[in-house]
C-alpha cells in the first residue's frame, strides 16, 4: 500500500477536479510511538477540516487496545461500514482512510459513486471524472444521501458554479 504522503499525492493531482485544486487538501497519517502505528485523518476544504477521524480521540475511550480481539473485531466492522454517523462523529482513523483509497483507486469511478463506504463515494463526487453532467443529475437525488456526501457535492457543485 502507498504511502500517506503517496495517497495524498495521488488524490490531489491525478483525481481531484481541477476547480478543487488548491482547495481540498488530504490527510492521513500515522504515528510512530503508537501501538500499531495508530493516527488521524482528514478531509479539509479551505484549511478547515470537514471530516477528521483519530483513533486515539475515540477507541481508547471504549478502551479498544490494537492487538486483542475487541479491537479486531471493532477495525473490522469499522472498515466495513464507513457511513456518516461514523464520519460526524469522527470514529474511524487513517486505516479507514488507506482502506477506501485502495478500494477507490482500484475500481471505475461508477462503482466508487455507488460504494457503501462513504469515504469512496466521497473520494468519487471530488473526482475529475465526474462532470457538470453528470453533477447535474446527482442533483436530483442529492437530497436522499447522507449529510456529509451532502455537503461535499456542495463543494464541488459550488466550485463548477452549479449552485
Amino acid at each position: 500500500m502507498a504511502t500517506g504522503s503517496g495517497i495524498r499525492k495521488k488524490l490531489e493531482t491525478e483525481y481531484l477536479a481541477q476547480s478543487l485544486q488548491g482547495h481540498i487538501q488530504y490527510y492521513a497519517t500515522s504515528y510512530s510511538r503508537s501501538p500499531d502505528h495508530e493516527g488521524r485523518a482528514a478531509i479539509r476544504y479551505d484549511g478547515n477540516e470537514i471530516i477528521k477521524g483519530c483513533y486515539w480521540n475515540n477507541w481508547m475511550k471504549a478502551d479498544l487496545f490494537p492487538g486483542d480481539e475487541k479491537y479486531k473485531k471493532r477495525m473490522e466492522v469499522e472498515n466495513a461500514h464507513m457511513d456518516d454517523t461514523a464520519l460526524r462523529l469522527s470514529v474511524f482513523g487513517q486505516r479507514c482512510f488507506y482502506n477506501a483509497f485502495a478500494e477507490f483507486d482500484d475500481q471505475d469511478i461508477e462503482m466508487s459513486l455507488n460504494s457503501a463506504n462513504l469515504i469512496v463515494r466521497i473520494f468519487a463526487v471530488l473526482d475529475r471524472r465526474v462532470g457538470k453532467r453528470r453533477l447535474t443529475l446527482m442533483k436530483k437525488t442529492i437530497q436522499e444521501k447522507s449529510d456529509t456526501f451532502q455537503e461535499f457535492f456542495a463543494i464541488r457543485a459550488k466550485a463548477e458554479e452549479l449552485l
